[in-house]
């Protein structure tokens, strides 16, 4: 009997019917009965028909948790669903909006916390958990349209939607979700053991942070050896640490190639710079800020072994540092298939 796969994988873009991966999300929601469960842990939040379709879940007796971000970078985007998911009718203590202090900062600095995952968990047809890099934040009807200018319009960008079905990563997926819901995080979360622990699947592990532990895509990174090819999909590179590490990858021998966001903001001319000079490809996707490039994902193939890294991760100082992050590690053939095939696509975009 053939093997069944633990993994679905769900991309949007240019080259998919616009909205996607919201819709993926809605038929989820609604596949769920009374009595089932949805756990959602998000950045930006404002789908509005989405929104709904939680209170309607809740109101027939689905177990409902959303933990959202309180101040994202635009601190205002997640209101009209706050304030709709808060209403007497809404999903009352289901919802937490979480807003993590602030840490002392040198001048004109702002060292701020936040809660940077995609986590969506649904119980039914069967346990499943998504991560990845979509946000639900656009609508059918846009009443706003400069936070989609200034965001980018991800029903329509460069994303993915992974889903585990491996029951030990559902149920730890799901446990964290709980978790941020039932505790919100604060300055010393990442001293925790909730922050520092690895969850192991069948061919997956999972970590979160902020940590005090080893970043585990950097340590995974660290091993590779020489004569290894290493591509590098990603929506943000501003951390000089960050450029150090691909450098020291391509001296050591690796090949090293980025696809990257076109957009100034989300990788800077001097980071750009660096790699370039140190040999390493960089290709620059077209889309712009309406469009954004928004996947974060990285394929590993070093002696016939290969692995792909995935999760809602940036290679910025925030990121590193401060962000709730989730990453998955893998060694599943199916995801590192589908996600060369990717990146094959993106370098024609």
């Amino acid at each position: 009997m053939e093997k069944r796969s633990t993994v679905e994988i769900y991309f949007g873009g240019p080259d998919r019917p616009p909205r996607h991966l919201r819709n993926i999300l809605a038929e989820r929601i609604a596949a769920v009965p009374a009595g089932g469960s949805i756990d959602w842990a998000t950045y930006y939040f404002r789908d509005l028909e989405l929104a709904e379709a939680l209170i309607q879940a809740h109101q027939r007796g689905v177990k409902v948790t959303v933990t959202l971000e309180g101040k994202p970078r635009l601190p205002d985007a997640n209101e009209d669903v706050i304030a709709l998911l808060s209403r007497p009718s809404g999903l009352g203590d289901a919802l937490r909006v979480v807003t993590i202090p602030g840490i002392p900062a040198p001048a004109g600095k702002s060292w701020k916390p936040q809660l940077h995952e995609k986590l969506y968990c649904f119980s039914h047809p069967e346990p499943i958990a998504f991560i990845g890099s979509f946000n639900p934040s656009g609508n059918a009807q846009e009443e706003k349209p400069e936070i989609i200018r200034e965001i980018g319009d991800q029903d329509r960008a460069h994303n993915v939607l992974v889903g585990f079905t491996d029951p030990i990563l559902v149920e730890q997926l799901v446990r964290h979700a709980r978790q941020l819901h039932q505790v919100p995080p604060g300055l010393f979360y990442r001293f925790s053991a909730e922050a520092n622990r690895a969850v192991n699947g069948e061919d997956t592990v999972i970590h979160f942070w902020p940590r005090v532990a080893p970043h585990p895509v950097i340590q995974f990174l660290s091993r590779v050896r020489s004569g290894a090819r290493i591509r590098i999909v990603a929506s943000h590179i501003r951390a000089e640490s960050a450029a150090e590490v691909m450098i020291g990858l391509a001296n050591r021998g690796v090949t090293v190639e980025i696809f990257a966001d076109s957009t100034l903001r989300r990788v800077t001319p001097k980071v750009e710079q660096r790699l370039i000079a140190a040999n390493v490809r960089l290709t620059r996707v077209k889309g712009g800020e309406e469009l954004p490039m928004h996947l974060k994902f990285v394929l590993i193939e070093d002696n016939q072994q290969a692995w792909s890294i995935f999760g809602s991760f940036n290679w910025t100082k925030p990121s590193f540092w401060l962000n709730h992050e989730i990453a998955a590690i893998s060694s599943n053939p199916l995801l590192f298939k589908t996600f060369a095939e990717r990146a094959d696509y993106l370098k024609y975009c």
